[in-house]
């Protein structure tokens, strides 16, 4: 059981990092570092958020269910991380104090509504194809993953403590 959400945590990590790529480049968004690690391609919010819809927003809940719970459980990963950046890390990845209704700048209502949006996606249309994609992982490879996801984090976090910018994980040339 562990290692489903494992790999569920990294994919939908990775499935985040390529979210927001594409959202920079259609917007034109003129930051472009849109991940959270040194070396993986992952935005880890996405990850933890995806949990908690998949926790929380169960299938056969109906979609009215999953709308709200799965946009509230996603707001609340965004909420969690947001401020462990903030106030343990010292850096922002975002910003939505431009927004009306937002907490602190980590949340606000536009975004709840999307993550409602991305909740019944996720849970009716892309979680299935991942349980799927998941499902023939080999168990071995469990700690290997792990442990470099561990390190990936500590070196990223000591790196981001230290630099105070994000543009310490640049991964394209200027």
């Amino acid at each position: 059981m562990f290692l489903r959400w494992l790999w569920y945590f990294v994919l939908y990590s990775m499935v985040g990092f390529l979210l927001e790529i594409t959202f920079a480049r259609l917007t034109g968004h003129p930051k472009r570092d849109r991940k959270c690690f040194l070396l993986l391609p992952l935005c880890p919010v996405y990850g933890l958020g995806a949990l908690l819809i998949l926790w929380f927003a169960r299938p056969g809940s109906g979609p009215l269910w999953v709308f709200f719970a799965g946009g509230l459980s996603a707001t609340a990963a965004e909420l969690l991380m947001g401020a462990f950046y903030r106030y343990v890390i010292g850096v922002e990845f975002w910003d939505y104090s431009g927004f009306r209704g937002n907490v602190a700048g980590l949340v606000c209502p536009h975004f709840a509504l999307a993550w409602g949006l991305l909740a019944l996606v996720l849970v009716y249309r892309v979680h299935p194809v991942m349980a799927a994609l998941t499902a023939d992982i080999p168990g071995w490879l469990g700690p290997p993953v792990v442990i470099l996801l561990i390190c990936d984090a500590l070196v990223s976090s000591a790196a981001l403590r230290q630099t105070g910018t994000t543009e310490v994980l640049r991964w394209y040339a200027s």
